[in-house]
């Protein structure tokens, strides 16, 4: 097959393409560049899209004997990414940028430019796996092998479509002999960390950058009796199951510590409750994704609403048409915040195949 090895310049996608060269396909490295000022952006290897990572991407591609190429995504990445991020919050939500990334930029943008250009699929480093239904058709989302490295939550945001047509070549490997194969393939990014950073936040002050974009919004911290515990200088600034950074100088009747329960933009209203007042046993999503055909109607699977979170089992309510999502928990889960995704997963056998997906745009007790 003639495919797009997306280059980030770190260890995974370097050997993702190598496995894609070793396996005989047409291999095309490309690096997204991401901002429109590339100095802008974080760089000792902490974020995916600094000048640092696209010369260690063409490093890669010039030791593979492979073309490579630099793509300007940077007009679509600030709409689809960086001015989602910045509504999200203003709108009192805790969306993940990384999520919206992958979904919009990584396969959907690149994946349309490659089909258009004649390439049939897209090879990634993210640690997933395709697995093949009995019937012979199309692929299913899965877990990686390795669980600490684990990528499907943040790959269930996909469509079909997108999944259709993706490779991912180290899923079936542990991070360490990735690694190790990287090092014995000579290349120079094999040591290099791994990236955690929001890249379109250099100096990783998130509510300075929303501060910049969305200004100030006063409004006030209430308890859960709606009395006023003091004035605040906008939502975005909070996040549900925030603890710390309240500057709430009465402690509460009780002496416990109060979190963020609660918040709503259109008042300016931050709401602040004991921990208890946290957790929730049903969440309701829009933004529905359909990967799997065991996904309609009324079924049985497990949740995970955070990259690095647990699962817990949920009864779940799907209605295509209405773009809706209900999930009944099994087991009360904490802090969940409107704007995150809550990705299902096949419960039966081993809980690792991704039934589909949803945004939280609401939740209950």
């Amino acid at each position: 097959m003639r495919v797009l090895a997306a280059m980030s310049g770190g260890v995974d996608s370097a050997v993702a393409a190598a496995r894609a060269v070793r396996a005989g396909h047409e291999v095309i490295g490309v690096h997204l560049a991401l901002s429109r000022d590339p100095q802008s952006v974080r760089e000792s290897s902490r974020g995916c899209c600094s000048l640092e990572d696209s010369a260690d991407a063409r490093r890669v591609c010039d030791k593979l004997g492979i073309p490579f190429y630099v793509w300007d995504f940077s007009d679509r990445f600030k709409e689809d990414v960086i001015d989602d991020f910045v509504e999200s919050y203003a709108a009192g939500e805790t969306p993940n940028p990384c999520l919206r990334c992958n979904e919009k930029i990584k396969f959907r943008a690149l994946l349309e430019r490659g089909v258009a250009l004649g390439f049939d699929a897209v090879v990634t480093g993210h640690y997933a796996q395709l697995a093949q239904p009995d019937d012979g058709g199309d692929g299913y989302l899965r877990r990686s092998v390795d669980p600490d490295k684990d990528q499907s939550y943040v790959l269930g945001v996909l469509g079909i479509e997108e999944i259709k047509r993706c490779m991912f070549p180290v899923g079936d490997t542990p991070k360490p002999q990735i690694r190790e194969e990287a090092q014995e393939m000579g290349f120079a990014v094999a040591s290099k960390p791994d990236s955690y950073d929001i890249c379109f936040i250099p100096d990783g002050n998130t509510q300075a950058f929303l501060g910049k974009h969305i200004g100030l919004r006063p409004g006030a911290i209430v308890d859960q009796e709606g009395q006023v515990l003091r004035q605040h200088s906008g939502v975005h600034e909070y996040t549900i199951g925030q603890r710390k950074g309240l500057d709430i100088k009465a402690p509460a009747a009780d002496g416990r510590p109060r979190y963020v329960t609660d918040i709503d933009a259109s008042t300016g209203t931050v709401v602040v409750g004991p921990r208890e007042a946290l957790t929730v046993t049903r969440i309701e999503a829009d933004r529905v994704k359909v990967l799997h055909p065991d996904m309609q109607g009324e079924f049985d699977c497990e949740v995970q609403v955070r990259a690095h979170g647990g699962v817990v089992a949920a009864r779940a309510q799907v209605d295509r048409e209405a773009d809706r999502l209900v999930l009944d928990l099994r087991e009360s889960l904490s802090g969940v915040a409107r704007g995150q995704a809550a990705v299902l997963y096949l419960p039966d056998p081993g809980g690792d195949i991704v039934l589909g997906s949803g945004t939280i745009c609401g939740t209950a007790r």
